[in-house]
């Protein structure tokens, strides 16, 4: 299993919007827009990397009002 956290810079006024939509998509954990450099974070979980990044591509970035993400995996050290 892997967790990763999603962080995401919308278009301006965009923030609530898009939290909403994203935390109806299968594998987001969590959802919510915060103040700062990004606009929303995002919890997801996937099988493996390789189902994340589908995730990621596939569903979180075809969200209207994304500019950018950033993918951060949870590691255990």
């Amino acid at each position: 299993m892997v967790h990763a956290y999603i962080l995401i810079q919308t278009e301006v006024g965009k923030a609530a919007t898009v939290a909403s939509e994203i935390a109806g998509i299968p594998g987001v954990t969590s959802s919510e827009d915060v103040t700062g450099p990004y606009d929303v974070i995002v919890r997801a979980t996937a099988d493996n990397v390789d189902e994340l990044g589908q995730l990621v591509v596939a569903n979180v970035q075809n969200v209207e009002g994304i500019t950018r993400t950033l993918t951060c995996p949870v590691v255990h050290l």
